[in-house]
């Protein structure tokens, strides 16, 4: 039976991850810092992965086939997982803001970026500069783990909507527009790649059962602008246009996912048009 570690796989698409993998027979343990009850089934071990020597005295002797990381956002959380965990197989979550950077009109393949240096000496411990450096932790955390002997792949997700959704962004929109607001975009609000919180958990487990290496991108076919999201949301959205501090899904630059990489390797993704209406009615719901 195939051993599989997942860190983080409390909440929102994490841990449905965790509960199909279970379902699937897997011997599943999910590390987290047990703020969160995990999925019956599975075993539960509680640690800060910030905290190393927490970290090694929470998993022991344990060793697994495959890891799967849904809560690395910085480098030295990617090298004390490195120094700690023993695997076969790394999976990292990643994410389209690794990104950020690019500039280009044409859909964004995996070369674009291909990290090969980490910074350990900046302050990735605090949370200001984290979040305001959030696609370049993410980068230099894949860094890390690439650097390392331990077959490695990073998952590249779009941006998450439907479900069980914590971020509240889709909700945003929802609750301005229903109330007859105006959201705020820039003059010319350009399109990106979303997925189905249901899709990247399918994704994610498929994974654990592949063995390529390398970032994958992952996200629905048929990318979505701001004024795509509000028109399935209002007959009649209105919008107020803004230099800076728009609203969360409008983006100043063309920032679409080129998933053939993940096609060429055997998975299938849905199409926008297939679940945007069933996310703004859970987004309503919340």
């Amino acid at each position: 039976m195939k051993k599989v570690l997942v860190l983080g796989g409390s909440r929102y698409f994490g841990r449905d991850v965790v509960e199909r993998l279970r379902d699937r027979g897997l011997d599943v343990t999910v590390l987290n810092r047990g703020s969160t009850p995990a999925p019956s089934g599975v075993t539960h071990l509680i640690a800060d992965r910030d905290d190393e020597g927490g970290l090694k005295a929470a998993l022991g002797s344990r060793s697994f086939d495959v890891v799967l990381d849904q809560v690395c956002y910085t480098p030295v959380q990617a090298s004390i997982a490195r120094r700690v965990i023993r695997a076969d197989r790394y999976v990292m979550t990643s994410t389209i803001e690794v990104y950020d950077q690019i500039r280009t009109e044409t859909p964004m393949a995996e070369t674009l970026v291909s990290p090969a240096t980490a910074d350990l000496g900046l302050p990735w411990h605090a949370e200001d500069f984290l979040e305001a450096h959030y696609g370049e932790g993410k980068r230099q955390a894949e860094a890390v783990f690439a650097a390392g002997d331990t077959a490695f792949a990073s998952v590249r997700v779009a941006h998450v909507l439907g479900g069980e959704d914590f971020t509240g962004r889709l909700r945003h929109y929802v609750e301005r527009l229903d109330a007859g607001d105006a959201v705020e975009i820039h003059a010319q609000p350009r399109p990106s790649t979303f997925i189905h919180a249901r899709e990247i958990a399918d994704f994610l487990a498929w994974t654990v059962f592949a063995d390529f290496t390398g970032p994958v991108n992952a996200g629905s076919h048929g990318e979505l602008s701001v004024v795509d999201i509000a028109r399935a949301i209002s007959v009649e959205p209105r919008f107020r246009t803004v230099e800076r501090d728009a609203s969360p899904f409008s983006f100043d630059r063309y920032a679409v996912l080129d998933t053939s990489r993940a096609t060429a390797l055997g998975f299938s993704f849905s199409t926008t048009t297939d679940w945007l209406n069933e996310a703004v009615e859970d987004a309503r719901k919340a």
